[in-house]
């Protein structure tokens, strides 16, 4: 299935991680509703504030070639120098951005320790009564 192809890529990813302070390396990958993946790590700097999550990362490449519809995402993060990764979530602010992009319903990420071991969340589920461009209809 489609999930473990985007785990292996978010792992993959996670390989590329500029993260020399926190040395919490993650690796995104999102699947466009036109079939393209987005892949993405996270990025750190010395103030930072201009860090970007790979979630994020991914999610502005894709924006940034014009595609706009997206299906899932797979995350996988944990200590760079672990062996054994934990599931991890989206931060709130990627959360958040995927909000402005996704159906929460039905938008799907997969928070991953390996393509084994995954749990898969609607973005409902991580960001319940979440603020979405349809709040600002009124």
């Amino acid at each position: 299935m489609y999930e473990k192809r985007l785990i292996d890529l978010a792992l993959e990813a996670r390989k590329r991680a500029y993260c020399p302070y926190s040395h919490f390396a993650v690796g995104a990958a999102l699947l466009c509703q036109d079939g393209t993946i987005y892949t993405g790590c996270n990025i750190e700097s010395s103030a930072y504030t201009p860090t970007i999550c790979a979630e994020r990362t991914a999610i502005f490449k894709a924006v940034s070639e014009g595609k706009r519809e997206f299906i899932c995402l797979a995350v996988a993060g944990g200590r760079e120098d672990a062996d054994i990764l934990p599931i991890t979530t989206p931060c709130g602010v990627c959360r958040q951005v995927m909000m402005e992009f996704c159906n929460p319903q039905t938008f799907l990420i997969f928070c991953a320790s390996s393509p084994e071991n995954y749990k898969a969340y609607t973005l409902a589920q991580l960001l319940p009564k979440g603020f979405a461009p349809t709040n600002l209809n009124y």
